[in-house]
């Protein structure tokens, strides 16, 4: 990989992605072998989870390796002591950091203070452990990424902004819609058309528009957590960018995908996610084997 850590999609080349989704569909098909016996990986989660703490855990464990898990109020990183001196004292106890947290910059302080990788478990910028699970389940479905297209309906967040980017490098067709305020920044949009692997990424605020003829449909919460106070401003704002079955039909071949947890009702109903054509818990599945993958690739080559 072309970076010693893993802090956004944007640390990954074409040929990582690559890498990656392919490693990923053979250690789901073979199993894995214990690469990484011994080597400890520390979980450093501001946020509660279930998806992200679990197939960390698990995957340390399918490697031979194992995870420690600190909750914010036990490490109170940045009050209790600063983030400079939790990177490196965990550097001499453990073997990578898992970081899901608030702020992006807490994951680039940890990474510019560690000795050893550190991994974007989740932050309000990006989420790239969660989006290469994405392509994975894109790839087992559809059978290649490249030319293929994805439509995205709702808040410009930190998942669509992870999804223009790998698009890009995974040589996929990304349209996001989003309603006005709410969208990817242009900033977020030119760097995304500047990086190389072939695909596009179009933004429009019209659901219909994007949907049509696409390969997935992907939708996410309205109000990420830390956004409480906001929900029901953005209720009213991101009415008709609901996930259903007047907006499928007109994509009839679609999967449907969600990262969850998802507000049923609100950006998406329960029939969709409980359609044959959703992909949704192959997505958390799926959370696993793309996390050993990147654990694999960051924490065991080039170490004796």
């Amino acid at each position: 990989m072309q970076s010693p850590d893993l802090t956004s999609i944007l640390d990954l080349s074409p040929d990582d992605i690559e890498r990656v989704v392919e490693t990923a569909i053979a250690m789901k098909r073979d199993g894995s072998a214990p690469v990484l016996r011994g080597r400890t990986l520390a979980l450093l989660f501001e946020k509660p989870s279930l998806r992200t703490r679990v197939s960390f855990e698990v995957a340390m464990t399918n490697l031979g390796g194992r995870a420690t898990y600190l909750e914010a109020h036990q490490v109170q990183m940045g009050d209790r002591e600063p983030i400079s001196d939790v990177a490196r004292v965990l550097s001499r106890m453990v073997h990578g950091i898992a970081a899901r947290t608030f702020a992006h910059q807490t994951v680039l302080d940890l990474a510019r203070w560690a000795d050893i990788p550190v991994i974007n478990a989740l932050s309000d910028l990006e989420h790239p452990c969660q989006v290469l699970a994405d392509l994975l389940t894109l790839r087992e479905h559809l059978g290649a990424l490249r030319g293929a297209r994805l439509a995205y309906v709702g808040d410009g967040n930190n998942v669509a902004r992870s999804l223009a980017f790998a698009s890009v490098l995974a040589g996929m067709d990304f349209t996001c819609a989003s309603p006005e305020g709410f969208e990817l920044t242009p900033e977020d949009i030119e760097r995304a058309r500047a990086l190389p692997g072939g695909g596009s990424v179009t933004l429009t605020r019209s659901p219909a528009e994007a949907v049509s003829g696409t390969a997935a449909v992907y939708t996410d919460v309205w109000t990420s957590m830390g956004q409480e106070h906001e929900a029901n401003d953005r209720r009213e704002h991101f009415d008709g960018f609901q996930v259903n079955a007047d907006l499928l039909a007109r994509a009839p071949a679609a999967l449907v995908m969600h990262d969850l947890p998802a507000h049923r009702g609100e950006e998406i109903t329960g029939e969709a996610i409980e359609s044959e054509r959703s992909v949704v818990f192959d997505q958390a599945e799926n959370r696993v084997f793309a996390q050993q993958a990147v654990l694999s690739m960051l924490l065991a080559e080039g170490l004796a």
